[in-house]
């Protein structure tokens, strides 16, 4: 439609379902888009670019790759608890216990043609993680925004690549609190009556990208635990009062209005 000449904007369906007064189909469903895109206050989604949508198809395969690993890992642990047989619990240790299991054990012969096929299919899907993850390293490491992303702490090529693409357009965020909130890390609010109460944070917007940001806050946690870290001040004043879990979400919000002032042109290069 954009190639076409036409301006688009997408809006999120959660915004256009208030506005169909009966029951669903096309005609209300149009007159609630119409009366939903009237609205001075509306939000709109920025619209990706086909590289975006590309490098988020990679994300997405990856994720599901991790799934696949993680689901033939466990039919391994299972399949031989059912023989008494018990091995250790991480991949790479899992792996070297079923060399030698497959040496010096006696087993049926179906379960060793059941266990080489699991692991051929694990093998496989390590090469598939590894060779998403060279892809998304090489895409971000060239891409003039998610390059400048990776210099600050906490964000590596998969958080910066999976930002730029979701986020599409930073300028659609009036600030980046507005794009902090957008990725479901600040609190929920619960006020009336001029008394604030703010509960946890939202959780709405794309998960992925959230759970991207706080595994990031806890690796920048974890620098600062050693003295490392040009945010290690403000996250230990803060640690001396909230759990580690409560001043990871606080730096992934942080983080993210750092993101965004760098992904809009408002700071070359946060300094926090």
């Amino acid at each position: 439609m954009t190639k076409l000449g036409h301006e688009v904007k997408l809006i999120a369906v959660k915004f256009v379902i208030p506005y169909r007064r009966q029951g669903k189909n096309d005609a209300n469903d149009a007159e609630a888009i119409c009366e939903a895109i009237s609205r001075p206050g509306m939000r709109f989604v920025s619209v990706k670019s086909e590289d975006q949508q590309a490098i988020l198809m990679v994300h997405r395969v990856r994720s599901q790759s991790i799934a696949t690993r993680t689901s033939l890992i466990n039919q391994l642990h299972g399949h031989l608890q059912e023989f008494g047989i018990v091995v250790s619990k991480g991949r790479h240790k899992l792996k070297q216990d079923l060399a030698h299991l497959l040496e010096g054990t006696d087993l049926p012969n179906t379960l060793y043609t059941l266990i080489h096929e699991l692991l051929a299919g694990l093998y496989r899907e390590e090469e598939r993680i590894e060779s998403l993850d060279r892809l998304i390293r090489e895409w971000a490491q060239t891409h003039p925004v998610a390059s400048k992303l990776m210099a600050m702490e906490g964000i590596g090529p998969l958080t910066a690549s999976a930002v730029v693409a979701t986020a599409g357009n930073a300028s659609v965020f009036k600030n980046g609190r507005q794009f902090s909130a957008w990725l479901g890390l600040v609190p929920r609010q619960n006020s009336s009556g001029g008394k604030q109460k703010l509960g946890r944070i939202t959780k709405q917007g794309d998960s992925y990208v959230r759970m991207l940001l706080i595994h990031g806050a806890r690796t920048v946690l974890l620098m600062s635990s050693k003295g490392r870290g040009k945010h290690s001040q403000w996250i230990e004043s803060l640690r001396e009062r909230k759990h580690d879990n409560v001043v990871a979400v606080a730096f992934a919000a942080k983080q993210a209005r750092m993101l965004w002032a760098v992904m809009s042109g408002k700071s070359e290069l946060s300094q926090g």
